[in-house]
C-alpha cells in the first residue's frame, strides 16, 4: 500500500476562494489522515464492505476508510498539509473539488475528476465515500 504523507513545507498555491465549509471539509481530512498515519493501511474494497457491515453514519468513519485507502485508489502518495494551513497540496485541491462537485450535483465535473486521477476499479468507492463525508459539509 501507498502511505500518507503529511507535508509541512509550503510547495503549494495558498487558498483562494475556499469558502470555510471547504476549508472545514479540508481540515477534518487533515485531522483524520494524522490520525490514520499509526494505522496499517487497508484495502478500499475492504473498507468499504465493512462500512456496509456496521451499517456506519458516521462521517469520521468514512474519512478514515477514505484516508486509509487513497493512496491506494490514486496509486501515488497523497500529499496533505498539516490541518490549519492555508496553503493546499495538488490533492487536497482534487478532494475539495470533488467534494464540491458532488455536493451540487455536477455528475460530469465529479466523473471527470475521478477519472482524472483514480483507478477505474476504485472510482465508485472513491466517489461513495467522498460523497457520504461532504453531505456533512456545505461546500457550495
Amino acid at each position: 500500500m501507498i502511505p500518507l504523507k503529511l507535508e509541512t513545507s509550503a510547495e503549494c498555491a495558498p487558498v483562494h476562494n475556499l469558502s470555510p465549509e471547504a476549508f472545514g471539509f479540508l481540515n477534518h481530512l487533515r485531522f483524520v489522515s494524522m490520525s490514520c498515519r499509526s494505522k496499517p493501511k487497508t484495502d478500499l474494497f475492504e473498507a468499504c464492505a465493512l462500512l456496509h457491515v456496521q451499517r456506519s453514519k458516521s462521517r469520521d468513519a468514512y474519512a478514515e476508510a477514505l484516508m486509509r485507502c487513497l493512496g491506494q485508489a490514486l496509486g501515488a502518495r497523497v500529499r496533505l498539509f498539516a490541518p490549519g494551513t492555508t496553503e493546499l497540496t495538488f490533492d487536497e485541491r482534487w478532494l475539495v473539488e470533488v467534494g464540491s462537485a458532488n455536493m451540487r450535483g455536477d455528475d460530469a465535473s465529479l466523473n471527470f475528476l475521478l477519472r482524472s486521477r483514480v483507478a477505474h476499479e476504485h472510482r465508485r468507492l472513491v466517489g461513495f465515500l467522498i460523497g457520504r463525508i461532504s453531505e456533512c459539509f456545505s461546500l457550495i
